[in-house]
C-alpha cells in the first residue's frame, strides 16, 4: 500500500524504519518544523525529520496539518493509508477520510487504559507490571479509536520510563507491519474499546516531579522510575548540622522496606535509608542542583552529613 507517515517523536522511528524496509511504499513523511533546543536554543530537526534527511525520504515539515496547505498536500500524495505515531497534532476528519483505508495510530499502552499524551510514564507511576502497544484507528476522541492489534510486555521493578519507551518502540514495529498487511488483505479485525475501562494519562508537567516523602516507599519508587528522564523526580536535602538546603534530582531508587512506620517522613538513617510515609527507600543515583550524577553516599559525604539529615519537597517554584 502507499503510505504517508505523520510523526515527529523518537517513539516512531523503529516503526518508520520497518515501513521503509517493508513491501509497502513509504510515499512521504509529514512532520513538525525545526524547534529551538538545548542551551544555545539553536534550531533542531526532530528525530523523524533527521531520519528522513539521512535516508533521502521525501518529507514536509508543517505547523498545522489541518491547514489548507496540509490538506492539499495529503490530497496530492493520495496515499492508501496514513500512519500516525507521536505526531502531537489532532488530525481532522477531512484528512483522515482522504486515504481509502483511513488512518491508524500506534499508542504506547494497552488501551483502553492510559489514553493520553504520557501513557508509558503513567503506567509506571501507577505501579503497572505489564504494558504494551495498541494499534488503533484515528478517532476525534483522543485514543478512542477501534483496536486492530495489541502486544504486551512486562515492566520490571527497576525499569524506568525511558527504558520501557525504547522497548515498546521495538515491539510496535513488527506489529505495525503485520497490521498493515492485514488491512491490505482485508483480514484486519476492528474492535471497539470498552470505554468503561478507560483511564487517563495526561501530559506531564514539571511540577509532577516534586517528591513528597509522606507517600509510601513504593509510590515514590514508581514515581522516580515513571518520571525518568523528564520531568525527573526531585526533592530538597536539608543538613541537620547547618540547615543548608540542596535541591537534587533523584533518578534511581530501590525499595528497602514496604511496611515500616516512621515518626518523621524524609529522615535519612545511618544505613542511608530514607523514611517514607510507609516503608523506606534507598537512593542509588542523585544529582545535586548544578552538579553531576553520583551515588548517595558521595552526595552525603560532600555535604558533611550526619544524624538527623532529611528531605523535604521542593518549594512550588523549586
Amino acid at each position: 500500500m502507499k503510505i504517508v507517515y505523520c510523526g515527529c517523536g523518537q517513539f516512531g522511528v523503529d516503526s518508520l524504519n520497518a515501513l521503509k524496509a517493508s513491501n509497502h511504499q513509504l510515499l512521504h513523511i509529514i512532520t513538525h518544523p525545526d524547534k529551538q533546543a538545548g542551551r544555545g536554543r539553536k534550531l533542531r530537526a526532530n528525530d523523524v525529520a533527521q531520519r528522513a534527511q539521512q535516508n533521502n525520504i521525501p518529507f514536509t515539515a508543517i505547523e498545522d496539518i489541518n491547514s489548507a496547505e496540509g490538506t492539499g498536500l495529503v490530497k496530492k500524495l493520495a496515499p492508501d493509508l496514513l500512519v500516525v505515531i507521536a505526531f502531537g497534532q489532532k488530525i481532522s476528519p477531512d484528512i483522515i477520510n482522504i486515504p481509502p483505508k483511513g488512518a491508524i495510530n500506534v499508542h504506547g499502552s494497552l488501551l483502553p487504559k492510559f489514553r493520553g499524551a504520557a501513557p508509558i510514564n503513567w503506567a509506571i507511576i501507577n505501579g503497572e507490571t505489564e504494558t504494551g502497544v495498541t494499534i488503533i484507528t484515528l478517532a476525534q476522541k483522543m485514543d478512542a479509536g477501534e483496536m486492530l492489534a495489541q502486544a504486551k510486555m512486562k515492566i520490571a521493578d527497576d525499569d524506568s520510563a525511558d527504558i520501557v519507551h525504547d522497548a515498546l518502540a521495538k515491539v510496535a514495529a513488527p506489529l505495525l507491519i503485520e497490521t498493515i498487511d492485514k488491512i491490505q488483505a482485508g483480514t484486519a479485525v476492528y474492535a471497539k474499546q470498552d470505554n468503561s475501562l478507560a483511564t487517563s494519562a495526561p501530559k506531564l508537567k514539571k511540577s509532577d516531579g516534586r517528591i513528597d516523602f509522606t507517600l509510601s516507599a513504593r509510590q515514590i519508587h514508581n514515581k522516580v522510575r515513571g518520571l525518568c528522564p523528564w520531568p525527573g523526580a526531585a526533592a530538597c536535602f536539608v543538613s541537620a548540622q547547618n540547615g543548608k538546603k540542596c535541591p537534587a534530582a533523584i533518578s534511581k531508587t530501590i525499595v528497602t522496606d514496604e511496611h515500616a512506620k516512621h515518626d518523621r517522613a524524609g529522615l535519612v538513617d545511618a544505613e542511608f535509608n530514607i523514611a517514607c510515609g510507609t516503608g523506606s527507600i534507598k537512593i542509588l543515583e542523585i544529582k545535586p542542583h548544578g552538579g553531576k550524577i553520583m551515588d548517595f553516599k558521595s552526595f552525603l559525604n560532600g555535604r558533611g552529613s550526619g544524624a538527623g539529615d532529611f528531605f523535604v519537597p521542593l518549594e512550588e517554584n523549586g
